[in-house]
């Protein structure tokens, strides 16, 4: 396994779970960030900005799709990655809201947050393992 695989899959995976924690920590002040922000364009589209140019550099640097579970994890991660970077920037704000409230975010906030820890708790402790 490449070295740049497990540094992305720690990176990604401690980053993920400590975010995720964090943000089920203050669940009140986190979705009235999170919405604060939909209803902002600018600083949606500097967000997709550099969304966009994470993801591109994951997907030029690791575009790995075969050995194992984690390199392409690391890789599919990269692609998600890029793909919600240039959705930010491309689509208009109203769209984006009307995704936002479709995913019904508040009301199932705690689930996506566990959801979201569970993987990173495992892409986290694959790559250390690793």
């Amino acid at each position: 396994m490449s070295p740049l695989t497990v540094f992305l899959g720690r990176f990604i995976g401690l980053f993920c779970l400590l975010m995720c924690a964090v943000l089920v920590a203050r669940p009140r002040t986190s979705l009235a960030a999170i919405s604060a922000m939909m209803e902002n364009p600018g600083l949606v589209l500097v967000t997709g900005i550099f969304t966009m140019a994470g993801g591109a550099a994951m997907v030029v640097g690791h575009n790995v799709w075969s050995g194992g579970a984690l390199p392409v994890v690391v890789t599919l991660l990269g692609w998600l990655t890029l793909i919600k970077g240039i959705a930010l920037a491309a689509m208009p704000p109203g769209a984006l809201i009307a995704f936002y409230r479709a995913l019904n975010y508040p009301a199932w906030f705690r689930s996506y947050m566990g959801v979201g820890l569970a993987f990173s708790a495992w892409l986290t402790l694959t790559a250390f393992l690793a």
